[in-house]
This record gives structure tokens, C-alpha cells and sequence, in this order.
């Protein structure tokens, strides 16, 4: 696909935007936070997610058509170690010494606030699709992963092993796409010493997940965006059977 601009929502590294400005196009960093000092546009992407859906005044109406929006959206209540949490068998309750009462209190905080963030998910994906904008969705890919059992929109984009384009974990990834289809090319570039992402001691905490979800490398990111969205050589490009 041509793409005229990109628009990396929660995302302050900078790491897709400077990929996709490597590449000639035009892209901003949007995130409340700025960590890494990358963020251009730090707002309260829920808010304006409310806002658009509530058909008010918003970022999006700013974002075109021939844009993009490449949205990796926190994944805290979503992914499968979540399931810990609501079975009680979390390691954590245990030591904080909860009760058994506090216990519950906390399944039914985190049940609620899955909630919340679920519904912001699906409200992004109907502006987007009332609207005609071109959207992708980042999120981890697993068996119990939340939103494979629960989601009206499949992932058109399972990457199960990152390591494949340059990047220094495996950790499976699903990308969803609206409004647009994945270029389907494939890179090869297996040369990182593979990371674990528990032993990325250089990642910093906030928000809603780790930064380190922001940890993707540079070449990954390259390589992605040459592969399923513009669908270009990536100087990595082995050939495909489609």
C-alpha cells in the first residue's frame, strides 16, 4: 500500500516512526508518555478515542485516508499470564499476603478494568471503520490470549518467531488489520543474539506495560513495514510462493 502518513499510536520509542521516516514517510509518535523523548503528540490516546466515538472533536480528524495508524495498544489485561491473575494463582497475591476476600476484590478490579480496556479497543475500530482509516493493531500472540477467543476481527499477521526479521526475541505477535490487507513479503535476517525479554533489565516501567513492549528493534521494524505494509524490498527479501 501507498501510505501519505503514519500515525504510531502508543508508541514512544520512536522506533516505527524513524522506520517509516527512513523510508520517506512522514510519521509522528503519539503516547501520554515520553520516556525516551520520542513522543511528538502526548495526549490521552483513550480519551480522544471516546471522544471520536462519541462523534466529538478529536485527533482523528486529522488523520486521512491515504494515512496510517499503527496502533500498539496495551496489552496488560489481554495477554495470557493475565490468566494467572483470575484463576488466584497469581504469584503476586501470594506475596502481598492477600486474603482470600482480597483475592477477589482484586479478580473483580482486574475484570473490570479488562472491560474497559476492551471496549476502547473495539470503539478504535469502529471510528476507524466508520471513517474508511487504515488501521493495524499490535498485540502478543498466545493460546489464551484474550482477544483470540473474544474479538470480532481476526489477525490478518501472525509473526511467530520476531527473530526472522532482525529482531532479539521470538515472542510471537498478531497484528490486526482494517481497511487494509498485508503486502505478504518475506524477510530473512536471523543476526541478533537472542534476548529474553524477562532479562531486559534496561527497560523502563509505566503506564499500563513495560516500556520494554516498546524494545522492538530498529531492523525489525524496517523489515516489517517493508513486508506487510508497503510491500518493497527490504534488502532481506527471500522469495515467496505467492
Amino acid at each position: 500500500m501507498t501510505v501519505n502518513f503514519a500515525h504510531c499510536f502508543f508508541e514512544q520509542s520512536g522506533t516505527f516512526k524513524h522506520a517509516f521516516q527512513n523510508l520517506g514517510i512522514l510519521s509522528l509518535d503519539y503516547d501520554i508518555q515520553n520516556d525516551f523523548g520520542e513522543t511528538d503528540l502526548q495526549m490521552d490516546l483513550f480519551a480522544q478515542i471516546e471522544l471520536a466515538f462519541d462523534g466529538k472533536p478529536s485527533i482523528f480528524d486529522h488523520i486521512r485516508q491515504n494515512d496510517l495508524i499503527l496502533a500498539f495498544f496495551p496489552c496488560i489485561y489481554f495477554c495470557e499470564a493475565n490468566m494467572m491473575f483470575f484463576c488466584g494463582t497469581n504469584i503476586n497475591y501470594k506475596k502481598r499476603g492477600l486474603s482470600a476476600s482480597q483475592v477477589i476484590e482484586e479478580i473483580i478490579d482486574r475484570d473490570t478494568n479488562r472491560h474497559k480496556y476492551y471496549v476502547l479497543l473495539l470503539k478504535l475500530f469502529h471510528v476507524c471503520e466508520v471513517r474508511q482509516l487504515r488501521l493495524i493493531v499490535e498485540n502478543p500472540y498466545n493460546a489464551h490470549h484474550y482477544l483470540r477467543f473474544n474479538f470480532p476481527y481476526k489477525p490478518a499477521v501472525i509473526d511467530m518467531n520476531r527473530r526472522l526479521r532482525g529482531d532479539y526475541v521470538k515472542k510471537p505477535t498478531q497484528y490486526f488489520f482494517l481497511n487494509c490487507e498485508p503486502s505478504g513479503k518475506v524477510s530473512l535476517q536471523l543476526d541478533k543474539v537472542q534476548q529474553f525479554t524477562r532479562n531486559r533489565h534496561s527497560a523502563k516501567i509505566g503506564g499500563l506495560c513495560s516500556s520494554d513492549r516498546s524494545m522492538i528493534s530498529d531492523d525489525y521494524a524496517h523489515n516489517f513495514i517493508c513486508d506487510h505494509i508497503l510491500g518493497i524490498d527490504s534488502g532481506h527479501t527471500q522469495p515467496t510462493l505467492f
